[in-house]
């Protein structure tokens, strides 16, 4: 079965009364059964025998939660269930949790009889265990009533183990089984030279001397340390740790003095078997990820693997920052630097001291942090407003081999025979488009706009053009700074700071507010200009007010454009009347929609006359019969009149919905060039047509992927859904414009509405929304399928491949039963 089928045997058996439901069940049975052994990954007899003959049990197993069931059955403790509950583990289909797994087990184990003889079968689970089982299954061993298992364990995981939780582990087998169980381990390390001492020299010693005295449990309970390692919750964590799986957060209550001796004792990082760790050291990276991991433990780590401790995200301590090693690998100090100063375990004013080289820890500082920036600014304040400190600082930054505060005593002091700048060093050009600072200059532009804005505006002068470009672009300068800067770079700042991508919205309206030209320019080329600015530029009109011809600058602009990536950018002049504007638009685009064409030319006529509409026919771009007719038109008293009347008969919704329905093939292409073209759909035309239709499925299915279409036409494109549902219809159900009801009644095939509801439901923790849904489903099951189990049957059957709606699927089903009793 499939996960579809296996769901709608679910569904079905969930909507019939009880007494039909049963019947159904006792009728599928070899499916149910399938769907459950899929469910629980168990033997499909075994499966049958735990639930119970009676459909009811087969019913609530499949409505069961499967953790749970899981968990009542393997408290049976049965040995053949167990051995079963094993194997379903591995099973890379199970449909259980995975957290299951971890809970079954020792569910098993606690329930199990260590007597009964058929656990300790060939293959049996112990076997299986030993065989098979991993650090999580047998640190669940170890706490389990059966000694061999217990042995077994501790000696795999004996070196990874405290102290006290191996005594513990000895305490079991000496509580089960007396001497004889701690002679058989014993006799068993001893034999097996490989297993050493399990990393515990004193352990044998212990052990003999446990079998020889009279209690032997009471003597290891005596010399088992108190409150050790007593939560077994930390005792798998560490287990984990040290095999190189451990968990991302410490333990609760975990006691750092234990993990400190137990580090002593095996360092982390040098265990050996287990999960294969690819980095030296890595055990120790995971435990430095831990809340609370002491300093010195971190401290140890950086020394060790100065690049992955970093990377971890562990609260390194000052002391690591003032190592070699972070000195030469800026990249450490980056992540490392910001997470310390916003903790609070790194102060700013001794990081600003001490930690070097300046140019990296300038890099890594957290500018969002307000308490970093003003310590920045009250060390900047040396260099004063002096243009001269701030440009030898800029050009000593990269070569400065000391901290912050030592660059910053060295540019203002005038003691030294070394180069003092009165310009700026290396000046560079701006760039087009802008692109982000490189080198020093993103450096000296997060340290500048910590300086009080006296000192910006006296420095601002001397920036490079590509340094103002920065500032104005990437930066964030108070506005009297930038206009000290427009006023010392001129319009060319401008320019340069709009010809970059995905400006902020203030940026843009600022630029905007400009009216200059060659600001439009760059704004049209690189801007995210939204839809009605686009426009507005290309008709030549001011935020100011009044009209101007469309500067050379932005013509030029339209001349670049790739036809291919800036179609919609292209067609936001078709209004514009703009002779410049239109000639290029005819020139680059062909229009396939009779309306544009003569939108286009209806703006020229109004803004140029006449001459102006000849000057685009005598073009030869445009159809025939359209230049041939509009002509005629030129010369006559109402011609403009008479060519906005045919422009509104083209515009007319019946005419462009004749335009979406007049292919066949590639309908959706259509609607793609409309809205290329500026134009929107004719919804409301749609509409009738789709009442009085139907409309074609390829355009109904085209426009159910628009955001705007109407719920009117959403209904009847359900019915051409495939698979699970296509994405606008989710869509649709998350905003609304649909419902579940709807997506019951109307979407199509049947599987598709099944399973686009299975996945609304998903998405939801509530479930009320599907309540009236299921009610619905339910009275239409009752309608046609009533008690009938064979109808319910066959519905079923039909499912998987029947075209139509789910209750037209329930009709067919309740038909053909009646028709062929």
């Amino acid at each position: 079965m499939t996960d579809s089928s296996r769901s709608a045997l679910r569904l079905a058996l969930g909507l019939a009364d009880p007494a039909t439901a049963d019947a159904l069940a006792e009728r599928l049975r070899p499916e149910l059964l399938g769907a459950l052994a899929h469910r629980f990954g168990l033997p499909e007899e075994m499966v049958e025998e735990l639930a119970g003959p009676e459909p009811a049990g087969l019913r609530a197993a499949l409505t069961a939660d499967p953790e749970e069931w899981l968990l009542e059955v393997a408290a049976l403790g049965d040995p053949a269930v167990g051995r079963a509950l094993w194997s379903a583990r591995y099973r890379p289909d199970w449909d259980v949790p995975v957290r299951a797994g971890d809970r079954v087990l020792p569910a098993v184990l606690e329930a199990a009889d260590p007597w009964d003889e058929r656990w300790y079968d060939e293959d049996g689970l112990l076997e299986a265990v030993e065989d098979e089982g991993g650090v999580p299954a047998l640190l669940t061993a170890l706490t389990c009533p059966f000694p061999r298992l217990i042995g077994y364990s501790a000696a795999m995981l004996g070196r990874w183990l405290p102290p006290s939780v191996m005594l513990d582990a000895m305490i079991t087998v000496a509580e089960l089984t007396g001497v004889e169980g701690l002679a058989s381990f014993i006799r068993g390390l001893e034999t097996t030279p490989e297993l050493g001492d399990l990393g515990h020299p004193w352990l044998l010693d212990t052990l003999r001397q446990a079998v020889e005295a009279p209690d032997p449990e009471s003597f290891l309970r005596e010399r088992r340390p108190a409150g050790e390692w007593t939560d077994p919750a930390q005792v798998r964590a560490l287990l984990m740790l040290r095999s190189g799986n451990g968990p991302s957060v410490a333990p609760a209550g975990l006691d750092w003095d234990l993990i400190r001796r137990e580090h002593e004792r095996l360092p982390f990082g040098q265990e050996t078997g287990g999960t294969p760790d690819f980095r030296r050291g890595s055990r120790l990276l995971r435990l430095v990820r831990w809340e609370g991991c002491p300093a010195d433990l971190v401290l140890e780590s950086f020394r060790a693997d100065p690049v992955e401790t970093a990377r971890a995200d562990a609260a390194l301590p000052f002391e690591a920052l003032t190592e070699r090693v972070m000195c030469n690998r800026w990249s450490l100090l980056s992540e490392s630097l910001g997470r310390g100063i916003r903790a609070g375990r790194l102060p700013v004013e001794q990081v600003l001291a001490e930690v070097t080289p300046a140019e990296a820890v300038l890099d890594a500082l957290p500018y969002d942090h307000e308490p970093t920036r003003k310590a920045l600014g009250t060390l900047l304040a040396r260099l004063g407003t002096d243009p001269v400190n701030w440009l030898t600082c800029y050009a000593r930054i990269g070569r400065a081999d000391g901290s912050v505060a030592e660059l910053i005593a060295d540019a203002v002091s005038t003691d030294t025979r070394r180069k003092r700048h009165t310009s700026w060093p290396r000046p560079a050009p701006a760039q087009f488009p802008a692109a982000p600072p490189e080198n020093t200059r993103p450096t000296f532009l997060d340290m500048f706009q910590c300086a009080s804005e006296e000192a910006q505006r006296a420095v601002v002068p001397y920036l490079d053009a590509r340094a103002a470009q920065h500032l104005l672009v990437y930066g964030d300068p108070s506005p009297a700074v930038r206009e000290a800067l427009v006023a010392a770079h001129g319009r060319p700042a401008l320019v340069a700071m709009a010809a970059a991508y995905r400006l902020p919205a203030e940026k843009v309206a600022y630029l905007l507010d400009l009216d200059e030209p060659e600001v439009d320019a760059q704004l049209f080329r690189y801007g995210n200009l939204d839809r009605s600015e686009q426009e507005r530029v290309l008709a030549g009109r001011l935020r100011r007010g009044g009209t101007r011809p469309v500067p050379g600058e932005v013509l030029a602009v339209l001349d670049d454009l790739s036809v291919t990536h800036s179609r919609d950018r292209l067609t936001a002049g078709l209004g514009s009347g703009d002779i410049g504007v239109a000639r290029r638009l005819v020139e680059r685009l062909r229009l396939h929609i009779p309306a544009t064409r003569l939108r286009l030319l209806v703006a020229v006529w109004e803004r140029g006359g006449p001459d102006a509409v000849r000057e685009i026919l005598a073009m030869d771009r445009l159809p025939v019969t359209l230049r041939r007719r509009t002509e005629k038109l030129l010369d006559a008293p109402e011609g403009a009149e008479r060519l906005r009347t045919w422009l509104a008969e083209e515009e007319a919704p019946e005419r462009l919905l004749a335009y979406l329905t007049a292919s066949v093939t590639d309908p959706g292409a259509r609607l793609h060039r409309l809205r290329s073209e500026g134009l929107e759909p004719p919804w409301s035309a749609l509409v009738a047509a789709q009442d009085a239709g139907p409309l074609a499925a390829g355009l109904l299915g085209a426009l159910a992927k628009d955001p705007d279409c109407p719920r009117e036409l959403l209904l009847p494109a359900l019915a051409f859904g495939t698979g699970d549902g296509p994405d606008w219809a989710r869509a649709a159900l998350e905003d609304g414009r649909l419902t579940p009801e709807d997506v019951l009644a109307r979407a199509a095939p049947a599987r598709a509405s099944l399973g686009l509801l299975r996945r609304y439901a998903d998405d939801r923790p509530e479930p009320r929304p599907l309540c009236a849904v299921r009610d619905r489903a339910a009275a239409l099951a009752r309608e046609h399928l009533a008690t009938d189990v064979e109808a319910w049957a066959v519905c079923l059957q039909l499912l998987p491949t029947f075209a139509g709606t789910l209750p037209e699927l329930l009709a067919t089903a309740g038909t053909l039963t009646r028709r062929h009793p």
